[in-house]
């Protein structure tokens, strides 16, 4: 980072929007019900932070063999949920049903179902974003016509 004349940091709006973030994610829930964040499986680093894509349980199956690679993936009884990197959902408009969650925030406790063979728990969100977008018939934001 550049540092000012005046002394302080200059702090580019990227940053600016990840510590708005971090400032609204909880600790971690003791409690189920609770808002808490997935973890990172041990020996995994997320240095672009992490969020989380939730489909419906049902289009779980349906979308792992649509990505070229797939990273940690969580699920429960009702949802699936894959890690992306931080602001996946810049410029992205995530098809219903599914649901983006910045700081990979969950109200339940999923199990690891996926962990792929590297250091990095992540599935690209744009594979991820197309093949939700096939699954739901929804047409890529950047797709659509523009209207004036």
């Amino acid at each position: 980072m550049r540092t000012a004349s005046c002394g302080g940091q200059v702090l580019n709006l990227d940053t600016l929007v990840r510590l708005g973030r971090e400032a609204q994610t909880p600790g971690p829930a003791a409690a189920p019900g609770t808002t808490r964040k997935l973890s990172v499986p041990d020996g995994m680093t997320a240095p672009m932070g992490c969020d989380a894509v939730a489909v419906p349980a049902e289009f779980g199956p349906l979308v792992i063999p649509r990505l070229p690679r797939v990273g940690c993936v969580y699920a429960d009884e009702a949802h699936w949920w894959w890690l992306v990197p931080s602001d996946s959902d810049y410029a992205l408009d995530w098809p219903e049903p599914a649901q983006y969650t910045a700081g990979a925030l969950v109200t339940d406790a999923p199990r690891l179902i996926h962990r792929p063979d590297s250091t990095l728990p992540y599935t690209p969100p744009i594979p991820l974003y197309l093949a939700l977008c096939r699954l739901t018939g929804t047409t890529p934001s950047w797709s659509r016509p523009v209207s004036a």
